[in-house]
């Protein structure tokens, strides 16, 4: 339909009030609290507490390689690779990723019961044991509806990094150097291997070596256990 264009946006709109609103909400840490400090928002206090950057670094390299892979990557995969046509992969994805949206909460609930450290875990451990087999298997599915309980299994794993990642690497800095941790971790983690993932599937595909790429992911999901391990077993208890 030509209005349908506008759903998403409609949609949108509501949703930056409800955005809105609960930022509102939200304590704010003192502008006069941080500035105060002599070394807030450099790199001499971001090289201070430069194992949490490569911590930080280091999980979401892993979670943004798996969360491309698994969903803008997928719907490709299952055409190129599966077999499949264009509108039943899209149908596929489309379904996935709305119940992928959908399941966040409930993920980050459970964060808030057994801990990040262990929701960390539970994602570098699961990503790292089924990532090949679950590629592996939609190499070869026919069906849809196989396909899509695959695709779901694949991103209920990642859902364990994606529902706390934000709140996590909050938590890895102090309030001074907090913005320019995260920002700087996270945009490089994701230039180099979240943006690069489906360049690089594509590009070992084209040389025969498409399976390459699964322990490509896995190898970074083993990157994301160990990093996992790492963390504090309580956090920091970090006044955000």
């Amino acid at each position: 339909r030509a209005w349908g264009w506008r759903i998403p946006f409609a949609l949108g709109a509501v949703l930056a009030v409800v955005a809105l609103w609960l930022r509102r909400q939200l304590d704010e840490t003192s502008k006069h609290e941080t500035r105060a400090l002599k070394e807030a928002g450099s790199l001499k206090g971001l090289w201070r507490n430069r194992k949490a950057f490569l911590m930080v670094l280091g999980f979401t390299a892993a979670g943004s390689l798996c969360f491309y892979t698994f969903t803008t990557y997928m719907q490709k995969y299952l055409v190129n690779t599966a077999g499949m046509h264009a509108n039943v992969a899209s149908g596929i994805m489309t379904v996935a990723l709305c119940v992928f949206m959908l399941v966040q909460p409930l993920f980050g609930a459970l964060s808030d019961k057994i801990g990040r450290r262990t929701s960390m875990l539970c994602f570098g451990a699961l990503a790292t044991l089924f990532t090949v087999p679950i590629l592996s298997a939609l190499q070869n599915v026919t069906s849809p509806y196989a396909a899509f309980a695959l695709v779901m299994c694949a991103l209920l794993i990642v859902s364990f990094y994606t529902s706390i990642s934000g709140i996590l690497k909050a938590e890895m800095f102090p309030a001074q150097v907090r913005a320019l941790g995260v920002g700087l971790s996270y945009a490089v983690a994701n230039a180099l291997f979240g943006g690069s993932a489906e360049y690089v599937a594509l590009s070992l595909k084209s040389v025969g070596m498409e399976s390459s790429f699964f322990w490509y992911v896995t190898a970074m999901a083993v990157l994301a256990f160990l990093v996992s391990l790492m963390l504090h077993r309580k956090g920091k208890g970090l006044r955000l």
